[in-house]
């Protein structure tokens, strides 16, 4: 049961071949055993889980069962759940508890699911190696000395090791699809406002969006159908019919064009996965797909744009922790400005207070037109280019990440070149397109290597279908890794 699909958990939950507390508590069993080496969960909820997988046994003996009605599942540690410590990584949230739950969560939970707990992230989602956690690193589990990937590490790492079967996470440049990559499993983030973004502590607000993990492109549509829908409570929720994301995974790939942007294919690419990717990319072309040249000329132009646009939301967001309402508070200080001050000085990590100190940099008055006004320009430039692509082509793709996992602090001391292991994911964020990493093979090491695929405004039914075809044709997605098989 623990490296089953989601098709053969509800079957077997059907058939009463296992009731759901006994598959929550194999779950739980499994994180108690793992989850020491591998950091992936703050917060393991075995009450909680217990409950609600009892609840999911009474509507399948009632014959209420939905999809996902007793599948246990994780939570990236962003998301608000009532009742349940929501820290986002960081110390300044270390002693919050939830009195609500977010919108996505609040979905999940009436579809049924088994909640096992809260995932190991980087500090409020900023960063791309899970090392920026309050909490220490989440491992990779096909190397524990080596980064998963971030910000939504723990999730990734939780389903790569099998201590949940899908896990919820948050994409802000690129932090479900490039820990999906590098932990090999596969990571959707669909069209900028198809999820809420209500409960969702944020980062940047215009880049952030909810994403769902899991072993396979079917497990991940089955998780996306639940999680998506309109949310009055959040205004750039989108108004559109429920869609089922698993109705068109088995349909055939001939005459689907991918384009190849030349400058995903440049310079800064290890060989190792490049190799991979072309080896993907020449299955797609026997699945019947063909590949056609295109061209991004403002590509390269993302990173600049991005840590621009996005540490100035932060500083915006991050603005309302001060040590009044909510959160760490500074226990000694002399008036109301110092306690400010050293509450945020504590409760922020090194990243979060750069990213802040940036942000406020680059709104403050005399430096607005020349870089936030000029970002925002760029983006419009990056989102007409991706425009034009999908003019002569139906889905794009390329690599999710230039290079495999890293060892744990060989960037840490270098934040440009953490920020660089974001290059092509962050254009994405960027035009608020939907975007799917899929295990493509493996790398110097037996490391994983993703292949990423992007596709036009709702097309995240499209980028399923190809990749469970892929999928089906290869046995990447099924690989575990060998210490947690």
């Amino acid at each position: 049961m623990i490296n089953a699909p989601l098709s053969e958990l509800r079957r077997a939950l059907d058939a009463r071949e296992i009731s759901a507390v006994e598959l929550a508590t194999l779950f739980l069993d499994r994180i108690d055993a793992a989850n020491p080496a591998l950091n992936a969960f703050i917060t393991v909820d075995r009450d909680g889980a217990l409950a609600a997988a009892r609840e999911a046994d009474a509507r399948i003996a009632a014959g209420n069962a939905g999809p996902l009605t007793g599948i246990p599942l994780a939570h990236k540690d962003v998301f608000c759940t009532a009742g349940v410590l929501t820290s986002c990584g960081s110390k300044m949230l270390a002693n919050f508890v939830s009195p609500y739950d977010a919108h996505v969560v609040a979905l999940l939970k009436n579809a049924g699911t088994v909640m096992l707990g809260k995932t190991n992230m980087d500090e409020f989602a900023m960063g791309s190696s899970n090392e920026n956690s309050h909490y220490g690193p989440a491992k990779n589990p096909w190397d524990s000395t080596r980064i998963p990937g971030g910000s939504s590490g723990g999730s990734a790492v939780a389903v790569a090791a099998r201590l949940a079967p899908i896990a919820t996470g948050t994409d802000t440049g690129g932090s479900v699809r490039q820990p999906a990559a590098l932990t090999g499993v596969t990571g959707i983030k669909p069209t900028y406002g198809v999820c809420s973004r209500y409960g969702m502590v944020a980062y940047a607000s215009s880049l952030d969006q909810a994403g769902a993990f899991g072993a396979s492109a079917a497990d991940c549509a089955a998780l996306l159908s639940a999680m998506a829908g309109f949310d009055e409570r959040d205004s750039t929720s989108l108004e559109r019919p429920a869609e089922d994301y698993s109705r068109d995974l088995d349909k055939p790939l001939a005459g689907l064009r991918i384009g190849l942007p030349r400058e995903f294919f440049g310079p800064g690419m290890a060989d190792d996965v490049r190799a991979a990717v072309d080896a993907a990319l020449a299955e797609y072309r026997k699945l019947g797909a063909t590949t056609v040249d295109v061209s991004l000329p403002n590509a390269q132009l993302a990173i600049p744009a991005y840590y621009v646009i996005a540490p100035a939301e932060a500083s915006s967001n991050l603005s309302r922790f001060d040590g009044v309402r909510y959160g760490h508070r500074a226990a000694e200080y002399g008036d109301l400005a110092d306690m400010y001050e050293k509450s945020r000085a504590q409760g922020f990590g090194a990243e979060v207070k750069r990213r802040i100190l940036v942000g406020t940099y680059v709104l403050s008055h005399g430096y607005y037109d020349a870089y936030y006004l000029k970002a925002q320009k760029l983006r419009r430039l990056i989102a007409e280019d991706f425009r034009a692509a999908f003019t002569q082509c139906d889905v794009i793709a390329g690599p999710t990440s230039p290079t495999t996992a890293w060892a744990i602090g060989e960037k840490s001391d270098d934040p440009v070149q953490m920020y660089l292991s974001d290059i092509y994911t962050i254009a994405v964020n960027l035009a608020g397109l939907p975007g799917l990493s899929h295990p493509a093979g493996f790398g110097a090491g037996g490391l994983p290597v993703g292949l990423q695929l992007i596709g036009d405004y709702f097309a995240e039914g499209r980028l399923l279908n190809a990749a469970h075809r892929f999928q089906q044709a290869t046995d990447w997605h099924t690989r575990r890794p060998a210490a947690f098989a």
